[in-house]
C-alpha cells in the first residue's frame, strides 16, 4: 500500500510540475505580447497635409494578433471626418470606447490623444490602424 502511494504522489507532484511550467511559459508569452504592445510607436502626422479621400489601414495585431483591426478614415476639406472600423481580431463589447477614441482622433486632428482607462494596450493598437491608413493620406 505504501508503494501505491508513493507511486501516486510522483504522479501527481509531476502533473503539477507540468501545469506550473505551462503556466509560467503563458505568463512569460503575455509579458512579451503586453510589453510590445505597450512600446508600439504611434508616428505624429501631420492632420493639416491630408489629402481628400477614405483610406484603409489594417494592424496585424502584434506578436499574437490579439488587436488586429482594419479601419477607413475618410479625409474631407483636409480633415478627419470619419472612422469606421471594419473588422477588428478581438470580439469583445468594447464598440463605446473604440467610438470615444475615434472622437478623440477627429475632434484633436491629431493621433496624439489619450488612450481608453483599461484598455490602453488596444487603444494603441486602433491608433496605429488609423496612423496606417493615413500614411499614404499625407500631401507631398
Amino acid at each position: 500500500m505504501k508503494k501505491k502511494s508513493i507511486v501516486v504522489l510522483i504522479i501527481l507532484l509531476t502533473v503539477l510540475v507540468i501545469i506550473g511550467g505551462s503556466a509560467g511559459t503563458g505568463c512569460v508569452s503575455l509579458s512579451r505580447e503586453h510589453d510590445e504592445a505597450r512600446n508600439l510607436p504611434i508616428t505624429s502626422i501631420n492632420f493639416s497635409k491630408l489629402k481628400d479621400g477614405t483610406y484603409t489601414g489594417e494592424y496585424e495585431g502584434g506578436m499574437y494578433r490579439w488587436r488586429a483591426n482594419k479601419v477607413n478614415v475618410t479625409v474631407s476639406s483636409g480633415k478627419v471626418t470619419v472612422i469606421d472600423l471594419q473588422d477588428l481580431s478581438d470580439s469583445g463589447d468594447g464598440f463605446a470606447e473604440r467610438r470615444e477614441l475615434y472622437n478623440r482622433i477627429i475632434e484633436a486632428q491629431s493621433l496624439q490623444v489619450d488612450v481608453i482607462s483599461g484598455a490602453t494596450l488596444t487603444s494603441k493598437a486602433y491608433l496605429k490602424g488609423v496612423e496606417i491608413a493615413l500614411s499614404p493620406a499625407l500631401a507631398d
